[in-house]
């Protein structure tokens, strides 16, 4: 394809090519061509020129294909226009020739075709170029007209439209013959040529004047012909047509020259016009004459199907502005359409009619109107239903004789109402909580007027309002409360009056179902007033009988509406429901029989009523409460069904005897039999198969069956993409809602009347329930697949189906096919759902013959459904012998057939009989099957086969899977050569074409990226697919085109080109076709993941402007923002918004200021604004203080590129600017540091710190917006926000955050969420906000706090009042969330603020802003901590296990009721931890004191003292109890909760926990509890053990060892305080006596599981072991273990291992001498191995901050009271002597810390230990071995530890005295020779003198003057004289000055030894008194010196000594 690429086609190597490729060759040359030309230099073309005109005239007569002959027109202009446009005259002409030609040949048809479509690309492009030549043209194109087949009719009609287009005025001349040539078209039976007809007409229009002045009303009655069986496109053309001609009537683009008499046309003429087609009909004046005389109505669905279209567009054209003016008017012109008397005559006719209407009002109103037009047409429609009751009123009050109406005018008015009222439901639903005040206006008195027409006379406007009441509560749940209790008031008050009974249950009914669809629900006493409601109905029945009917059906539709409020509500109400039901049905099948005799016509009919609606009430309990559904209920229910069943026989006698007075009823019971017995288990009734199966047979194949609604009853059991063979699918347009409407059969759709039971369903959409005949065909077929596989009677059914179809002829016979066929397929879908077997060969037999009868059937959804049947029973036989006879009879038939219905079926058949087995596996079947459809799709003589049988291929592409690729080159040729040869007109076939290809290239998948020649070609023919299907003329076609290239994106991106995907993408963006729309935003859903920043260039790049939005403007993401705001399909829009996000999250932080700025755009887009006026408010008040807010001054930025988007639009704004903020977060720091930010501007760079104000502001706008999902969506941002800016310093006002400027903007904020009557979960929300604010830190003036702390202590004092007295409008679980929500939020203020002043007490500071704070709340805490008290007395009985449900309260809780448990539950859990720690911190403040303080103002006692207790004076707890209940609820919450396995998520909640816990414990009455216990605090240990073992947080590490830490001092004080007390009884007498505490006691045992110190050690050796895995044998060789590498541990580490340390050094002293014992060698092993691997330096670099703590645990060990206690003494000394000796066996090169801890052993054990030999030797040996060492800091360590030793006790320091001391003399003399150099070696040398000082002191009396002598003369020989001092080293001069002062200070103390050592040593006398004599000189000198006082040096210097 390569050689394709060149400006003159490369002949020779096309010719070289077979034709089919020849055919793909030329097009990818043309392609190229269309590419290259307009870049290509002028004078090349003009060069080539003559050549190439050439070969495309070549092209031009060797008949192309459709697509290729567009692609020539285009080439052809774009040479002509490029170069020489000269000779294009004889280019016109030789088409002109080519036209003429009398060959009529097929072979001749693509030439004269693409000659036609060169015609108009020609003038379309070089426009009055060609004038010369355009009449001849125009009449050989008109001549042409008159003799072409539809192909060529299509092609010349889109040839006049180019030519109209390029001519433009020019044209005018021909004008009239093109609108005669027009006019046969436009009803031409090819529906191609109409939708030509009409693109030509609509170009024609833009200059063709008369169209929409003198001759519209023949266009316009030529329009409605066009409609009659038109398919969906022509009617989308066509309406599109009119629509612009009425438009352009109404308000004329261009001045028209007035005509004497005429006038401009009026909104009332055009609606006439359109009328007189809704209500006439197409038809000529005689005929339509003709059928009013006959009383028929001739209008067919289709016409006013287009019409509806056609007023949508016409509205639409003219726009909101033009809506919002004249809608009025409007509004009163459709609404006569529907009270019309041709339109009345028949209920179906009346019921489309309104659906129309409804559409053109939801169609235009809904998406043209912002809310404030909105809201002004919800009141015109009021003023409308206002005016209509009046008119009703009127007519049923005869007493005023003038404004009698007649009955017809009642009649009409109904079908107003119910238009009126669902358009007016659908306004107040969309427009939510934005809609209040329209409510509250009371000018209007909207709720009122509604509700004054639930006494309206016809049913269909009472359901019409209560639907309406309905829509008012799910958009605003606030009402649903109050309009219930207003029903039910007036319910009771009109109980005698039919139409108020009959009004007012149904709105009661629809309320309750709007319950379903509001989050914060309704109060459960709804539930009983309606049950009491219904119970009086039905007592008072028979009262009257009158309205007997009304008050029955009136009864069970409240019941039936009262189980959507779900188990919760309906078990409390379960016995009296059974009891009614019990009542409405005979005791017995016999009694059954007996009433028969008895009654009368108006009896039987009530009684069938009441049945018929108890079953629909126990349906509903199905359906909604399954849970409630025990054996025992079944039980009860099951013999009235058994009666129900048997009732069924009696019917037809009933109906024989009364009539059809009670036919309908009859019916309806039929059917609510059917529809329960379809849900329960079809076991429970076997008894009753026999009646049940007889009356399915008669309702599926009996005489009465007439009409069939095939479209409700099929598509449900075809495969979903089979259905595409039928057209687009409903759920793929626009206009599904009236396109229903020609699907519906004869009963025109359905409608809320047909069954009044449907109001309180779960939708948001009207219901529209078929008419019962519908709707009983529909369930029989159910029931029938449902209780089928459980008869024994299966092939004589089947056979009797067979039989019944081969004997009846004509419709009747279609319709039980459908029937029967239908039955037996939901029959399959049941068998293959619950895997169960169909039976015998007898059943396989009759059930094939059924089903292939069906796959021959006439009706293309029968066949559909057949070979999904087909398919299922395959599957559910699972046998390899049928499956292939199967396909081996399809072969066979599709060889011999030659009609298409089999061809088409059997194709069908062979895609989809694999589809449910796993794939093709068989290669020799799928050769055959490829084989036969390539067959099939290549038979052009008749498209339905082509389309089946290539559906048929892609399906078994799929299947196939990896086995297909062999034939995958062979498909992707077939089907290139098809779209290359497939006409524009058989748009099916390209359809099915396009989902082939889209199959073939998934089953290439990422092969497309291959570089070898196949997979080239085959790449090639996908791009080349791709463009045929994007050229084409129809949508669908063109959204496959986009599919596939997103699948070739997926797997091959380099070779899509996204230039020119991605305009395409954007152009298709708006088309008015909702299939096309969700393939693009797909498609750029996927593109955004991967290549955001190429699609939005592209899509800047693209000058075309969108509708409504410029992507110029906005870029592609604002017009998806716009998209978004008018789509209405969900689907769609959840895409969107991926779309969105995804190109957020790979450019918001690139493109922040552009994504910000479109989001504030998006979110001030609104039509007005509360937030301007909420501002200015708070302005007023804080005007004098705070200036920055007044940048939110600023007005309504409505001149923004957005106008009017709705609230959910603004919501999904709000949700971006969360994920840009989060986004960030990832980021460069700088986005939360607006110093940095500022040295980065320079740079263009942004940070989102610099664009706070605007997320201030947003915050702001959408925290007090009408709307409350907005509220809380600016609620979260504001959250987030302070979350994320808090800690921002300003660098301008050092000491400030950043936010503190916006203090008045966040108090606004939240002043609304306050108000009394925002809804409770935006009042949680921001009590979030609130404790997020003052916990922040932002605000430390107590004063500026305050107005955000008086919010929260109003909803404090709110919470105190209790439930009780807040006014019900929401669920009881809406209380316990706001409850808590505000408990929460105080909790969280007391935590921060604790934590604030535990760091300002770590740091030595005071915080005032923290005691400030704790002012704030101390001020409450007394009230508070008796709600959080009982807010977790709840959370606990809430955790309970559900075996000890009966322990809860029957009443509830202190915040919750017994009926909302599981909705409570969730609140509890999002809330405890908090207020749980918080409590912690409270008791830890009052230190458990009980305080009085006084009621909390209570609406219930809600302490946790009453749990349980009477509040009776007897049972008051003392103080004592009551502390003891608070400890073990916290404890047994927490222990709950850490035990529990799902808290794996919940790391905050785990923190909590434990920093509660830890808060206790510091209080001394809780430890005393702990430590008294010994079993809790086992318990507790085993919970923290797993806890550590689970978590790998260090925080929680740290924390769960400092708790473990608090546990053993409890029991450390404990057992101190048992020694103590039996000291103190026992007296000192008779210490042998002395009881022993402890463990271990006697035996020294202790017991796993039940021991705190066996507890204590598991824990500390998991944690040491973990850290450490050198100190476990078993690891340490292993690779966990790490053997002798080095495991480097962090800095938390070393305080993990710390903490574990000072815990197991902790342990003996808790333990019984014995116990001690037990443990001290596991303590030992565990401080030598930890020391040892510090000292080995395997931990790394942190060891130094190891060995401090080890030492410090070494010493606690040692200085333990058990080793010197008489009974363990003795133990303890031999242990650690063997600790000794380990220690010294495992000497290391860390000598330094090694004699350290070799010290600690000498001076803390006791003597009897280090004494012994050999052990004082080597401690002996190992301390001389040290003062050899060549190392300074060893030796100077070694001397200071030499000072502790010899000031250490006699027996231990004597030994060292005399071995070390003459070493420390010899060693201190050569010091004389060899001085110290540096200040290590000096600090030795001082630190010797200091050990031999000790040494001498040391000595008794007697020894001491020697010592001295000795001491003195070493002092005197490190002194210098005058001349060695003055240019000795600084070391040697410290040296002179230190010895010279010691001298000074220790002579005097012994004067008799100096004096004599003076004496006789006259040398050393002489040097002393030089050195003084310096010395004195020197002071002298420094004296004289100006004083310099140096205040930094510290006056005492600190030291670190463990010694």
């Amino acid at each position: 394809m390569e050689q394709a690429h060149s400006l003159l086609l490369n002949e020779e190597a096309c010719n070289q090519l077979q034709e089919h490729q020849r055919a793909e060759f030329v097009f990818e040359w043309l392609r190229f061509l269309k590419k290259i030309l307009p870049a290509t230099d002028r004078a090349n073309v003009k060069q080539n020129q003559k050549h190439l005109l050439e070969q495309l005239t070549a092209v031009l007569t060797s008949s192309p294909g459709p697509p290729t002959q567009l692609l020539l027109a285009q080439c052809l202009a774009l040479v002509y226009r490029v170069g020489d446009s000269l000779t294009s005259s004889l280019t016109v002409d030789r088409c002109n020739d080519i036209i003429r030609s009398k060959d009529d040949s097929p072979s001749f048809l693509p030439t004269r075709l693409a000659a036609v479509a060169c015609l108009g690309v020609l003038y379309e492009q070089l426009g009055r170029l060609l004038i010369n030549s355009f009449k001849e043209t125009m009449a050989n194109l008109l001549k042409a007209m008159k003799s072409a087949e539809s192909q060529g009719r299509c092609e010349i009609m889109l040839c006049i439209e180019r030519i109209l287009k390029g001519l433009s005025v020019s044209a005018v001349s021909s004008h009239r013959d093109i609108y005669k040539a027009a006019r046969p078209c436009l009803t031409d039976r090819s529906m191609a040529v109409r939708c030509a007809a009409t693109k030509c007409l609509l170009e024609l229009q833009r200059e063709a004047v008369f169209l929409w002045s003198t001759e519209l009303e023949n266009v316009a009655t030529l329009c409605f012909r066009a409609f009659e069986g038109s398919n969906y496109d022509v009617r989308v053309a066509v309406s599109k047509l009119l629509g612009t001609l009425l438009a352009s009537a109404l308000e004329p683009r261009q001045a028209i020259a007035p005509r004497p008499g005429s006038k401009r046309n009026s909104l009332e003429e055009v609606m006439e016009l359109l009328s007189s087609g809704f209500l006439r009909g197409g038809a000529g004046f005689l005929r339509a004459s003709g059928d009013m005389l006959k009383g028929t109505s001739s209008v067919s669905r289709d016409v006013r199907v287009g019409i509806t279209q056609t007023c949508v567009v016409f509205v639409s054209i003219l726009g909101g502005a033009w809506l919002e003016n004249h809608f009025s008017c409007l509004l009163s012109l459709l609404m006569v359409w529907v009270s019309h008397a041709r339109v009345t005559q028949y209920p179906a006719d009346a019921v489309s009619c309104r659906c129309c209407v409804s559409f053109i009002l939801r169609a235009t109103v809904g998406t043209l109107l912002g809310e404030k037009a909105q809201i002004a047409a919800a009141k015109e429609i009021c003023q409308l239903i206002s005016k209509q009751k009046r008119v009703v009123d009127a007519a049923l009050h005869e007493g005023n004789m003038e404004t009698r109406v007649s009955p017809a005018e009642v009649a009409a008015s109904q079908h107003v109402l119910v238009c009126a009222l669902f358009e007016l439901g659908s306004l107040l639903q969309d427009l939510s909580s934005t809609a209040a005040p329209l409510l509250q206006d009371t000018s209007i008195g909207m709720l009122d007027t509604v509700i004054s027409v639930l006494l309206h006379p016809s049913a269909s406007a009472r359901l019409a309002a209560a639907w309406c009441l309905r829509c008012v509560a799910v958009g605003m749940p606030a009402q649903v409360a109050v309009l219930l209790d207003r029903c039910a008031e007036r319910l009771n008050a009109l109980k005698s009056c039919p139409e108020a009974v009959a009004g007012y249950s149904a709105a009661i009914a629809a309320l309750l179902g709007a319950v379903q669809l509001c989050p914060l629900g309704v109060s459960h006493s709804k539930g009983k007033m309606v049950m009491t409601l219904a119970e009086d109905l039905l007592r008072s029945a028979t009262q009257n009988s009158r309205i007997s009917i009304q008050r029955t059906r009136g009864c069970w539709l409240l019941l039936s509406a009262l189980s959507t409020l779900g188990p919760t509500v309906m078990e409390h109400h379960l016995p009296r429901l059974l009891l009614l039901w019990k009542c409405a049905f005979p005791l017995s099948v016999k009694d059954v029989e007996n009433e028969l005799r008895r009654g009368d016509s108006f009896t039987w009919q009530v009684t069938l009523e009441g049945r018929a609606g108890a079953l629909c009430a126990m349906k509903s309990l199905v359906v909604h409460c399954k849970d409630l559904l025990t054996d025992d209920v079944l039980s009860r229910l099951f013999p009235l069904l058994s009666c129900a069943v048997a009732l069924l026989n009696q019917l037809p006698f009933l109906i024989k005897s009364y009539g059809n007075q009670i036919k309908n009823a009859a019916t309806v019971f039929r059917l609510r039999v059917y529809e329960i017995l379809t849900m329960l288990q079809p076991k429970r009734y076997e008894g009753n198969f026999g009646t049940v199966l007889k009356q399915l047979l008669n309702d599926l194949t009996g005489p009465e069956i007439t009409t069939c609604a095939e479209l409700n009853l099929l598509p449900s059991l075809c495969y979903r993409q089979d259905l595409a063979l039928l057209g687009p699918a409903l759920q793929d347009v626009d206009q599904h809602y009236i396109e229903e409407q020609l699907h519906g059969g004869g009963s025109g759709g359905g409608t809320l009347e047909y069954d009044p039971f449907t109001i309180f369903e779960k939708a948001q959409e009207v219901p529209t329930p078929l008419p019962p005949g519908s709707a009983l065909a529909a369930a029989a077929v159910q029931l029938f697949g449902v209780i089928f596989p459980h008869l024994g009677i299966q092939a004589q059914i089947l056979e009797q189906f067979c039989e019944f179809v081969r004997q009846l002829k004509g419709a009747r016979q279609q319709t039980v096919q459908i029937h029967v066929a239908a039955a037996f397929c939901c029959t399959l879908k049941c068998l293959a759902s619950s895997r169960r077997e169909l039976g015998s060969e007898e059943v396989q037999r009759p059930a094939l013959s059924l089903l292939l009868g069906a796959l021959e059937g006439p009706n293309p959804l029968l066949r559909c459904m057949a070979a999904e049947g087909l398919a299922r029973l395959v599957q559910v036989l699972n046998d390899p012998n049928f499956t292939v006879s199967i396909t081996l009879m399809s072969f066979d038939k599709l060889k011999t057939a030659r009609d298409a219905i089999t061809r088409t079926g059997h194709a069908l058949a062979l895609g989809a009989v694999y589809r449910y087995l796993g794939g093709i596996s068989s290669p020799q079947y799928l050769s055959t099957c490829v084989g036969v459809l390539f067959t099939l799709s290549q038979d052009s003589t008749s498209p339905e086969v082509q389309m089946w049988s290539l559906h048929a291929l892609s399906m078994v592409v799929d299947l196939a899977g990896p086995l297909y690729h062999s034939h995958l080159e062979a498909s992707f040729n077939l089907v290139l050569r098809l779209l290359l040869s497939t006409p524009h007109t058989h748009v099916e076939v390209q359809q099915s074409l396009g989902r082939c290809f889209n199959a073939l290239i998934t089953s290439m998948g990422p092969d497309l990226q291959g570089e070898g020649a196949g997979v080239c070609a085959v790449r090639t023919s996908c791009l080349v697919g791709c463009a045929v299907m994007q050229d084409s003329q129809d949508c669908l076609v063109q959204a496959q085109a986009i599919s596939c290239l997103q699948q070739l994106h997926m797997f091959a991106p380099r070779f899509v080109n996204l230039a020119s995907l991605v305009p395409s993408l954007c152009i298709n963006l708006c088309s008015s076709y909702l299939s096309l729309r969700r393939a693009v935003v797909a498609c750029l859903r996927q593109l955004a993941q991967r290549e955001e920043v190429e699609v939005s260039e592209h899509a800047v790049a693209l000058v075309k402007e969108l509708p409504h939005v410029t992507i110029k403007e906005v870029g592609l993401e604002g017009a998806l923002f716009s998209l978004l705001d008018r789509e209405s399909d969900p689907c769609l829009c959840r895409d969107i918004q991926e779309t969105l996000v995804h190109m957020m999250s790979s450019a918001a932080e690139s493109n922040l200021a552009h994504w910000l700025k479109l989001c504030k755009d998006v979110l001030s887009a609104s039509a007005d604004s509360a937030a301007a006026a909420a501002v200015e408010t708070q302005q007023e008040e804080d005007g004098d203080r705070y200036d920055d807010s007044s940048a939110f001054h600023a007005k309504s930025e409505s001149s923004g590129p957005f106008s009017n988007l709705r609230w959910s639009t603004r919501v999904f704004s709000m949700e971006c600017v969360c994920r840009i903020i989060a986004q960030c977060e990832n980021g460069n720091s700088a986005h939360f540091n607006m110093a940095l930010a500022q040295e980065h501007k320079s740079l263009d760079l942004n940070f989102l710190v610099l664009h706070l104000a605007d997320l201030i502001r947003m915050a702001f706008m959408a925290a007090t917006d009408h709307s409350d999902q907005l509220r809380l969506a600016g609620l979260q941002t504001l959250l987030v926000i302070i979350r994320k800016f808090s800690n921002v310093p300003e660098p301008e006002f050092p000491g400030h955050v950043i936010l503190e400027q916006y203090q008045a903007n966040v108090g606004a904020a939240l002043r609304p969420a306050f108000h009394v009557d925002a809804p409770p979960n935006v009042t949680a929300k921001a009590c979030q906000v609130c404790s997020a604010w003052i916990a922040s830190g932002v605000i430390s003036d107590l004063r500026d706090l305050r107005r955000v702390h008086q919010l929260l202590a109003s909803s404090l004092a709110k919470v105190q009042v209790g439930r009780e007295v807040s006014s019900q409008l929401y669920n009881e679980s809406t209380f316990t969330m706001e409850t808590l929500a505000v408990l929460k939020a105080w909790a969280e203020v007391l935590n921060t603020i604790t934590q604030i002043l535990k760091q300002y007490l770590y740091a030595g500071t005071t915080g005032p802003a923290g005691a400030g704070l704790l002012k704030l709340v101390q001020t409450d805490l007394a009230t508070l901590s008796r709600l959080w008290l009982a807010a977790l007395q709840d959370h606990a009985l809430l955790t309970l296990p559900s075996q000890y449900s009966s322990q809860l309260p029957s009443t509830g809780g202190s915040f919750y009721t017994a009926e909302t448990v599981e909705q409570a539950r969730p609140h509890y859990y999002s809330a405890w931890a908090t207020i749980l720690h918080a409590t912690a911190l409270w008791l830890n403040s009052t230190g458990f004191i009980m305080v009085d303080e006084g009621p909390a103002n209570l609406s219930r006692p809600v302490t946790p003292t009453s749990m349980g207790q009477s509040t009776s004076l007897s049972s008051v707890k003392s103080p004592e109890d009551v502390n003891t209940d608070r400890l073990h609820l916290i404890l047994g919450i927490s222990v709950e909760f850490l035990c529990s396995p799902h808290s794996g998520d919940q790391m905050e909640n785990i923190d909590s926990c434990l920093q509660a816990l830890q808060a206790l414990l510091e209080v001394p009455w809780p430890r005393s509890k702990v430590g008294n216990d010994q079993t809790l605090g086992v318990e507790l240990l085993s919970v923290l053990h797993r806890l550590i073992v689970t978590r790998e947080s260090p925080n929680i590490q740290l924390a769960v060892l400092e708790l473990v830490r608090q546990i053993v001092c409890a029991a450390q004080e404990h057992v101190k305080e048992k020694r103590h007390s039996a000291e103190a009884d026992d007296g000192a007498a008779e210490k042998e006596t002395v009881p022993e505490f402890g463990e271990g006691r006697d035996t020294g045992g202790l017991v796993p599981g039940k021991s705190l110190v066996f507890g204590a050690l598991e824990l500390c050796l998991c944690m040491l072991v973990r850290k450490l895995p050198q100190l476990s044998p078993k690891l340490a060789g292993s690779p966990t273990g790490r053997g002798g590498q080095t495991c480097s541990l962090s800095n938390t580490d070393c305080r993990l291992v710390t903490s574990a340390l000072v815990i197991l050094s902790e342990l003996p002293s808790i333990c019984s001498p014995e116990g001690s014992v037990s443990v001290l060698p596991t303590v030992l092993y565990l401080l030598l191995g930890v020391l040892r691997e510090a000292v080995k330096g395997s931990v790394g670099a942190e060891s130094g901050q190891l060995v401090p703590g080890i030492l410090q645990a070494l010493r606690t060990v040692l200085t333990s009271p058990m080793s010197r206690a008489e009974k363990s003494r003795g133990a303890w000394t031999e242990l650690l002597r063997c600790a000794l000796h380990t220690l010294l066996e495992s000497w290391h090169t860390d000598e330094v810390t090694m004699l350290t801890s070799l010290t600690i052993f000498l001076l803390y054990a006791s003597a009897d230990v280090t004494t012994v030999e050999p052990l004082q030797t080597r401690c002996i040996q190992t301390f001389r071995a040290s003062l050899e060492s060549k190392d300074p800091v060893v030796l100077s360590r070694s001397y200071q530890l030499l000072v502790s030793l010899f000031q250490g006790p006699a027996p231990v320091a004597r030994p060292f005295i005399l071995a070390l001391g003459g070493c420390l003399v010899s060693q201190l003399q050569e010091v004389e020779k060899s001085r110290p150099q540096g200040p290590a070696e000096l600090q030795a040398v001082q630190d010797a003198i200091r050990a031999l000082e000790a040494l001498v002191f040391a000595a008794d009396e007697t020894h001491c003057p020697q010592l001295v002598a000795v001491l003195l003369p070493i002092l005197i020989s490190l002194l210098l004289d005058e001349n060695a001092l003055a240019s000795a080293p600084a070391a040697s001069r410290s040296l002179h000055e230190s010895a010279l002062r010691d001298l000074m200070r220790i002579g005097p103390q012994h004067s008799a030894v100096f004096k004599a050592l003076m004496a006789s040593a006259p040398h050393m006398k002489a040097r002393l008194e030089a050195a003084v004599k310096g010395n004195q000189e020197s002071v002298n000198t420094k004296a004289q010196a100006p004083r310099v006082i140096n205040k930094n040096t510290p006056s005492i210097q600190l030291k670190i000594n463990f010694l």
